[in-house]
């Protein structure tokens, strides 16, 4: 909830809600291995709203308030009144592989969209990140793993679960994607 400003104010500089879905399943279509993910959804009123300085406050329903600059790639934000509903939603997913042999790397991609003009403000952002590491030291006993990164620097890691370790050995490539998807709508006041 806390970084309801953060989404609100990505999604306003991004594009289209359908867009974030599509990007998203773009970015880690079809990963294999294993895959972790969450969405979450967030409903606020807009609190204040300042359209010269372009000052956006945002109250969700237990109070909470947070204030943003609305960037001018923000489309119709004079449309925009206190008053108003916005929703938000934000899904990320990770998915790891691990493959014998291979390079360290990097990939990324990302994409956006806005309303068309005359419309409410909407917009979403996505985008994803593949990443390469070579594994170069593992220790059963800690348990952790010491990974090489794209530009050459090794960390070492916990591993949460131990059995995850199985089958993996020095030399080991592990590809991780990372995708994420942001997007925001505003609806029109409720009627009172």
């Amino acid at each position: 909830m806390k970084n309801l400003g953060t989404w609100i104010t990505a999604a306003c500089v991004a594009g289209a809600m359908c867009v974030a879905n599509v990007a998203l399943s773009q970015a880690a279509a079809s990963p294999k291995g294993e895959v972790v993910g969450s969405s979450v959804n967030v409903t606020a009123t807009v609190a204040k709203i300042n359209h010269k300085t372009r000052e956006v406050t945002l109250k969700t329903k237990d109070g909470q308030e947070y204030s943003f600059v609305a960037g001018d790639a923000v489309k119709n934000l004079d449309q925009v009144k206190k008053g108003d509903v916005v929703t938000a939603s934000y899904t990320e997913a990770l998915a790891y592989e691990v493959k014998k042999g291979g390079t360290a790397g990097s990939d990324s991609m990302a994409t956006s969209g806005t309303a068309p003009a005359g419309m409410k403000p909407a917009g979403a952002a996505a985008g994803g990140t593949k990443v390469t590491i070579k594994v170069v030291a593992i220790d059963p006993s800690a348990p952790s793993i010491t990974f090489m990164g794209p530009e050459g620097k090794t960390r070492a890691m916990k591993v949460k679960d131990p059995a995850k370790l199985q089958g993996v050995s020095v030399g080991d490539t592990v590809e991780i994607t990372y995708a994420e998807a942001v997007g925001v709508k505003v609806e029109k006041a409720p009627k009172k």
